[in-house]
């Protein structure tokens, strides 16, 4: 996965995030909630991969982020 994403253009994965983050913010229900998912997913693979490297301090921040961004898909989704 990692060649893959290394073949691509720079711009292009950012891009895509971004992308993602803001449909998931702008679109109510469960559409809105699969798109901040999506980002959530790329989020806690990046720290999946990253993990060995990080002090407590990191790995508790990831760790966080990846659940305030499942608690706000969830909110989403009811919305």
């Amino acid at each position: 996965m990692l060649l893959f994403l290394h073949q691509l253009p720079v711009w292009l994965a950012p891009t895509v995030a971004a992308l993602f983050l803001v449909a998931g913010l702008a679109i109510r229900g469960p559409v809105g909630a699969v798109a901040l998912i999506c980002v959530t997913a790329a989020l806690g693979w990046l720290a999946y991969i990253s993990w060995p490297r990080l002090s407590a301090a990191g790995r508790l921040s990831r760790v966080l982020v990846v659940a305030a961004m499942l608690a706000l898909a969830a909110w989403q989704a009811t919305r």
